[in-house]
């Protein structure tokens, strides 16, 4: 069920990660394409904690090992914050891409 999870959150950060690929070889502007890759950040940073997270899970103590099986497991769940951190905090990031949505909808609300 673990591995299962994980697959379907790295097709789903994958599907997502195409779609913003997509909309910036096409030249989208800057107000769509910013909140978009706001809310990929978040959606891969999240993505990566739960699979070291469950990896971690599945492999047990040879996980804390920098040695062995678990050695990789062990240096991406070590590293797992400190990818997510550069780019800004998830809060502010989703706060951004939820401001994004809300001016959108006011948009789209004023054409009606």
């Amino acid at each position: 069920m673990k591995l299962a999870e994980m697959a379907r959150m790295i097709e789903s950060t994958h599907d997502m990660l195409e779609r913003v690929a997509y909309q910036f070889s096409t030249k989208a502007p800057d107000p769509v394409l910013g909140p978009l890759c706001a809310l990929l950040k978040v959606q891969a940073s999240r993505c990566f904690e739960y699979c070291a997270r469950e990896a971690s899970q599945i492999f047990g103590g040879s996980s804390l090992v920098k040695e062995g099986r678990g050695k990789t497991v062990e240096r991406l769940y070590r590293e797992v914050r400190h990818s997510a951190i550069p780019g800004g905090s998830e809060e502010i990031l989703m706060d951004f891409f939820a401001r994004s949505a809300l001016r959108t909808a006011a948009k789209i609300r004023a054409r009606l």
